[in-house]
């Protein structure tokens, strides 16, 4: 039998669906990293992201002061901000904005449970689809399988939190205030189901960060099975005849 080593760099050399059918056809135990190996290094990867990036978005001005994820009014209240801004009521309008973030703060802190069930349940399948991937595809993995049951667990959160926070009755003053002036269309918004989709949008934005530190940055790499499973992701040894 003759050795012959083969180094495919990913995304440079060949397309996923190459790369897919090169992983399929490899002898068990010829790779240098095995099934387990793989899917522990995706559950790891996973792990990390949730743990890092999701808890930062619970802390107070988690949302409020990051402006990649800071949730700003929907466009049918633009025009309210916008006007009671011209009418002098702008401390009411920042504040108006403020509990939105503070609402999907609190709603986070009911994420991780999900994801962490979501992540237990990854099959091999679903961590070698992950690993022929793009630099989004864990990312993608989490959306899929967690979106339903987080809107589930953050609505109510929301809509409770807004009560806590003040929410509720500082949007019923703004819209109340604003619906008052003359010949304005008056406004009605859902802002408990506007406010869980934001924070939904926020957090798979900070795991696909996450995800595409890891993926790309060596130091990010925490853990020796973390190393491994990333060397491999782009770096596959084998032998054929």
């Amino acid at each position: 039998m003759k050795k012959i080593l083969i180094l495919i760099t990913a995304f440079t050399i060949f397309s996923c669906a190459e790369l897919q059918q090169v992983v399929d056809q490899l002898p068990q135990g010829t790779t240098g990293i095995s099934q387990l190996d793989i899917a522990n290094g995706l559950k790891e990867a996973l792990d990390k992201g949730i743990e890092k990036q999701v808890s930062k978005l619970t802390a107070t001005d988690g949302f409020f002061k990051n402006e990649a994820v800071k949730i700003l009014l929907p466009e049918e209240l633009q025009t309210v901000d916008k006007k009671l801004r011209q009418i002098g009521l702008s401390k009411l309008a920042d504040e108006g904005l403020k509990v939105l973030n503070r609402a999907a703060e609190d709603a986070v802190k009911e994420a991780t449970p999900i994801f962490v069930d979501a992540v237990k349940q990854m099959t091999f399948n679903d961590a070698k689809n992950i690993l022929m991937g793009d630099n989004k595809a864990a990312t993608s993995y989490l959306q899929n399988t967690t979106t339903t049951p987080l809107y589930g667990k953050f609505n109510p959160v929301i809509k409770n939190s807004f009560t806590k926070v003040g929410a509720d009755k500082v949007w019923t003053n703004i819209i109340t205030k604003y619906n008052s002036i003359p010949l304005v269309n008056k406004v009605n918004p859902d802002l408990t189901d506007y406010t869980t989709n934001k924070a939904l949008e926020g957090v798979f934005k900070m795991i696909a960060v996450e995800e595409q530190e890891i993926r790309t940055n060596f130091n990010s790499r925490t853990s020796d099975l973390l190393k491994k499973f990333l060397h491999y992701k782009t770096k596959i040894k084998f032998n054929i005849q």
